[in-house]
């Protein structure tokens, strides 16, 4: 396996002259051919002249821009390292251009204490990629017993959720949305009936019924979608929606913020640009919860990420070992990667078609950290160096072999794209691959 060494630059982020990319920060108003100076930090746009002694990268035909953060990761640590930990999804991260990932808590054990919040921050303080906990909102991830909440905002946890599962008993998300909101955090929630969904292993609909699989109804997530939006009306409380796949959910989410409620919502690449469809091959690398649907839920999905209905693009990055995967479809287990390959997906097939540079900037950059109540990186003198080096113009084909994560169930293997992360800037590490 390739490590993460094998990529970077001699170049280091303590004098570092990033030369004649396209600077892009649309929050600062900047888009324009600049060279950029590091040294412990942005230290000027465009400088005046070349500094002494700086390490110098020559950036023309790459577009620099804030770096890119994602909402919904799996780091499987601890408990299921085999599939992934902590170092290797982050050098997963970084090798697709993310700066920044808020993993979830559906670990072995759960990360449902302070102990284990702590260890997560710990062995994440190395490394290039920002770590942010989503801790679970109950203990065990059981849906009964709320977390100490307050003890875990006091270390930094700002969203709390059951991933994997829903908050399934009314009273317990109640209580958990009135916590949170009093503590300035925010429920996360995997929105699904789990009654309706029970066996199910795709999307119950037409192709289910032609490959003889046990389906999962669309209603089983809208319905939840509708309950965490009438508990978060009369609460008043702050929540969000993780992987939005359906029709009727983008139209409640956009009903929740004509309402002005405090609703966010999040979608991930493949229910932006795969169906129900691509299941008829039995290849469990299509197999993801919430499954595919159907064609009009994917183009629901697309306008509401184009209109901001939903707030962020995220990947729901799920490592699986290839003993998990092959498996027959309805046994092996739900979940995708996507680290390495949403930026190329993303400027192959929404850029400019769905979303321009600025609304972009906006789903994978602002709002994903402004939700979790966090710093957005700002391209501008004085500014930590927190950047995402992008060449929109490398054509490249989706080849599992090459990942940094540890596993390898993509959808999207040998998937032509172009554009292509080139390299990160965080943390007082400069990561650029050679070309």
């Amino acid at each position: 396996m390739r490590s993460y060494s094998d990529y970077l630059h001699p170049a280091k982020a303590r004098n570092l002259l990033l030369q004649g990319a396209r600077v892009l920060d649309p929050r600062q108003n900047l888009d324009r051919t600049a060279d950029l100076h590091i040294k412990d930090g942005i230290v000027q746009v465009a400088p005046a002249r070349i500094p002494d002694d700086a390490d110098i990268i020559d950036l023309r035909g790459h577009i620099i821009t804030p770096g890119w953060f994602d909402l919904h990761v799996h780091l499987r640590e601890p408990g299921r390292e085999v599939a992934e930990t902590i170092e290797s999804g982050c050098h997963a991260a970084m090798n697709g251009g993310i700066t920044g990932v808020a993993c979830m808590p559906n670990t072995d054990p759960p990360i449902d204490d302070a102990g284990r919040v702590r260890w997560v921050l710990e062995k994440a303080e190395s490394l290039p990629v920002d770590v942010h906990v989503v801790a679970a909102a109950t203990r065990g991830r059981s849906g009964q017993e709320l977390v100490e909440m307050s003890e875990l905002v006091e270390l930094g946890v700002r969203a709390f959720s059951d991933d994997g599962a829903p908050i399934a008993n009314s009273a317990v998300l109640r209580h958990a949305l009135e916590y949170a909101n009093m503590l300035h955090a925010r429920i996360f929630q995997h929105a699904e009936d789990p009654q309706l969904s029970a066996g199910g292993a795709m999307n119950e609909g037409e192709w289910s019924t032609r490959l003889g699989l046990p389906g999962i109804p669309p209603v089983s997530e809208t319905i939840d979608v509708m309950r965490c939006i009438q508990l978060a009306r009369y609460t008043g409380a702050a929540v969000h929606i993780c992987h939005v796949s359906t029709h009727d959910s983008v139209e409640w989410i956009r009903w929740a913020k004509q309402q002005g409620l405090r609703v966010t919502a999040e979608v991930c690449p493949h229910h932006l640009l795969l169906t129900e469809e691509h299941c008829k091959g039995f290849d469990t690398d299509y197999k993801m919860s919430p499954p595919l649907r159907s064609e009009e839920d994917r183009l629901a999905c697309l306008r509401g990420i184009g209109d901001g209905t939903l707030d962020v693009l995220c990947t729901d990055h799920a490592p699986h070992t290839w003993e998990s995967k092959a498996q027959e479809f309805d046994v092996a287990p739900f979940g995708v990667v996507g680290l390495e390959t949403v930026l190329g997906l993303t400027l192959t097939h929404l850029v400019p078609q769905i979303l321009d540079w600025n609304t972009l900037l906006q789903r994978v950059a602002y709002s994903p950290r402004e939700i979790l109540s966090q710093a957005v990186p700002a391209i501008a003198s004085g500014q930590p160096a927190n950047l995402t080096v992008i060449d929109p113009e490398q054509k490249w084909t989706v080849e599992p072999a090459e990942f940094l994560s540890k596993s390898r169930n993509t959808p999207f293997k040998n998937w032509p794209l172009t554009g292509r992360a080139r390299g990160i800037v965080n943390r007082g590490f400069a990561i650029i691959k050679y070309t």
